[in-house]
């Protein structure tokens, strides 16, 4: 059990993080293994976002200092958080990508997303919005994509008139 003075350091550390944060995502990891918690710490921190345990009491003090309102009690299970500056896009895919790789024997994820937290916005993110982000490609992929759709009539244009350059050739 945390003494009251850890307890109030653990809040203004939690101030600090919102202050540098864009964006949380909430999840249950009651059933995930300590090891698979500590990768999913490991691939946040490669984009600059981190995975922290508070109490839902004192992460709702913290909302509440740092003028959010929002109430983390709703949730029923453990809560875990990510704080990152970067935009939902950017983690969503990471925490979704993991919460698949922890399916247990009954077929059900161990680590389940809750929801998200757009802090500039100030608006929640219920769980099936946060995986529907979480398994869109990324923006990378995508801008290939949309380069693709749009190299593609230019391309085709252009073997249409070789091969009519050729044909134009042999005759």
């Amino acid at each position: 059990m945390l003494t009251k003075a850890q307890k109030v350091k653990k809040v203004e550390a939690g101030v600090e993080d919102i202050k540098r944060a864009k964006t949380l995502v909430f999840a249950d990891f009651s059933g995930t293994k300590f090891e698979e918690l500590r990768n999913l710490r490991v691939d946040l921190k490669a984009i600059g976002a981190k995975f922290q345990v508070l109490k839902k009491r004192l992460l709702r003090i913290i909302f509440e200092k740092s003028g959010i309102e929002f109430n983390p009690e709703q949730f029923e299970s453990q809560v875990g958080t990510v704080f990152t500056d970067k935009d939902i896009s950017e983690v969503a895919g990471i925490v979704y990508k993991f919460a698949k790789t922890t399916v247990g024997e009954n077929k059900k994820e161990r680590f389940q997303i809750l929801g998200g937290f757009d802090i500039l916005a100030k608006k929640f993110m219920d769980a099936k919005e946060v995986k529907t982000i979480g398994e869109l490609p990324s923006k990378e992929i995508l801008l290939g994509q949309l380069l693709g759709t749009i190299i593609g009539p230019a391309r085709a244009f252009l073997y249409v008139l070789d091969q009519k350059s050729k044909q134009t050739i042999n005759n």
